[in-house]
């Protein structure tokens, strides 16, 4: 957690220096308002435009109940109240959790996913998605998101200021080419930050949601059938915008998802679930 909240330290610390830099003073406090703005909008809204993204439709009473039975389960052994179940009728086998809090949460399932792991690993991904809800990540994941995306839009307007700006190089300001520099470093900045911290939320997922499950090495079998599984379906999502969102990186096992994973690295996600079985 302490990594975390360093993380989005910096992450806040860059889009206001960046902001500083396309306006000085007056553009810190744009750049502050841009933040806050977009952390409202993903806050109140990004869950259910998540969920229309991808297709997923709310189970009613009946429907897949033994999920239903096995989501009821693990909340009432965390202590949570219960979420929606979703889902999703597309191949790629995944799940996520969405939704502002643990009052408004909803965890979603694939049909790829059941069809490539049994119940028992099916309930540990569920176990996982219900420790990112316990831990409030899909908050955490929003406030990031709004940093990064206020700080892409900042430095595109750095990079019209340093072109057709004329640039400064009196004590005024910065220099174009200082500009167009930040303005190309800081979103690739801003994007192995937010990797950091989606990857130690993955790791902290894992750990609670073996606690949650009691079964951790179902967890690990789950990761591996979902690894093994992924390259050799219909990718779930046509960019990375929401990857950090899944269970598995929807582009495991293609050259985005090795330059640009949002997941730590499989093998060692479930060398910690099988250590933390042995240790149980």
């Amino acid at each position: 957690m302490l990594r975390t909240i360093f993380l989005l330290t910096l992450l806040t610390l860059l889009m206001v220096a960046v902001g500083g830099l396309v306006g000085g003073r007056a553009g810190m406090l744009v750049a502050f308002g841009l933040g806050l703005a977009l952390n409202f909008v993903n806050y109140w809204f990004s869950g259910s435009i998540v969920l229309k993204l991808y297709g997923a439709r709310v189970l009613g009473p009946g429907e897949l109940e033994w999920i239903q039975e096995d989501v009821r389960g693990l909340t009432q052994r965390a202590g949570l109240p219960m979420p929606k179940v979703a889902f999703i009728d597309k191949p790629g086998p995944n799940a996520f959790a969405t939704g502002r809090n643990p009052d408004h949460a909803v965890v979603a399932v694939t049909r790829g996913l059941l069809e490539v792991c049994d119940r028992r690993q099916v309930r540990a991904v569920l176990a996982h998605e219900l420790g990112h809800v316990q831990n409030r990540d899909m908050l955490t994941m929003t406030l990031v998101a709004g940093a990064v995306s206020a700080i892409g839009f900042l430095s595109m307007m750095a990079r019209w200021g340093a072109i057709f700006g004329g640039g400064r190089d009196d004590d005024r300001g910065p220099s174009a080419v200082v500009m167009l520099v930040v303005s190309l470093l800081a979103p690739l900045m801003a994007v192995l930050v937010q990797m950091a911290i989606s990857r130690a939320r993955e790791y902290e997922a894992d750990r609670r949601g073996g606690e949650i499950s009691g079964d951790p090495l179902a967890l690990a079998d789950a990761l591996e059938s979902l690894h093994r599984s992924i390259p050799g379906r219909p990718a779930l999502s046509a960019s990375g915008a929401t990857a950090h969102m899944m269970i598995a990186s929807p582009f495991f096992g293609t050259q985005l998802g090795r330059l640009f994973s949002t997941h730590p690295d499989p093998g060692e996600r479930i060398r910690r679930l099988r250590a933390m079985a042995a240790g149980r």
